[in-house]
């Protein structure tokens, strides 16, 4: 597997940065490894709701997790505040680094990761193709 490590800077959009990536190097499948780092403010979407919150101050992000590709991604991330209080959900753009994001994505060569539309859950879903 190969890996790709990068390092985001203040005021950059999480999901916005990590999707640029995907599109411009044409990453066909990838995974988040880890990544540490803080936010000033946080979109998250949490379970069953159509919209996403906003939150602002100082937060440090304690999980981010995610299956990637120049087609489309899908994050969770788990981020803490002053008091330690820790929320997770559905990783949203607009997501501003505060002092840093220091992110390893490992890629997965022999597959293509597609997002397509899934009429069950009503969601583009994960389709995995083999041997692209």
């Amino acid at each position: 597997m190969e890996q790709i490590a990068l390092r985001l800077h203040p005021g950059q959009d999480l999901k916005r940065e990590i999707d640029r990536l995907m599109e411009a190097r044409q990453i066909k499948a990838a995974c988040i490894l880890t990544c540490v780092g803080s936010l000033t403010r946080a979109v998250l979407r949490f379970a069953n709701q159509k919209n996403s919150e906003i939150l602002t101050g100082h937060f440090e992000i304690v999980s981010l997790t995610g299956v990637l590709s120049d087609k489309g991604s899908h994050c969770h991330m788990a981020v803490s505040d002053e008091q330690g209080t820790t929320l997770g959900a559905h990783l949203m753009e607009g997501c501003k680094i505060y002092t840093t994001a220091e992110i390893v994505i490992g890629i997965l060569p022999d597959c293509s990761f597609l997002r397509t539309f899934d009429p069950q859950t009503g969601y583009p879903e994960l389709e995995i193709v083999k041997g692209e």
